[in-house]
């Protein structure tokens, strides 16, 4: 009955452990708003701006709001950092503003290096599987 009992432990916590990864994944796309609250730069194609294994939202900055005057909406004219032009070649064709409902999100911060853990994870699959090991002989422990 004992040994029956530790497995049981054992796999409730294994189960808190994924639950727990769960809902902070969960607490994240809510406070973003969005489904992809982390991406990670796995290029060198965004520096300087930003390094390879940076942790990045995808984010635009507005460069041109415009209020109209008879119905009171803002236009809103967004580029990326590292582009020549406006980004009005990624909206709907025939598209010149976004408004209000277009935007997502404000970007609050960042964590420069936590983004090596994917890059890493992807380039050297064999940490990948030691990681997992160490977990399973965590639990079975």
């Amino acid at each position: 009955m004992t040994w029956i009992r530790q497995q049981l432990m054992k796999a409730i916590t294994l189960g808190m452990i994924v639950g727990s990864a769960l809902i902070i994944w969960k607490a994240l796309v809510c406070m973003s708003g969005t489904e992809s609250p982390v991406v990670v730069v796995l290029s060198g194609s965004m520096e300087p701006a930003f390094k390879r294994g940076r942790d990045i939202p995808i984010v635009h900055r507005v460069i041109q709001v415009h209020e109209r005057q008879d119905s009171g909406e803002v236009d809103i004219l967004t580029k990326g950092d590292s582009n020549e032009d406006d980004d009005r070649v990624l909206y709907a064709q025939g598209q010149l503003w976004l408004q209000r409902h277009h935007i997502m999100g404000r970007a609050i911060g960042s964590l420069p290096y936590a983004g090596w853990v994917t890059i890493i994870l992807t380039e050297k699959p064999i940490i990948k599987y030691v990681l997992i090991g160490a977990l399973g002989l965590l639990i079975t422990i």
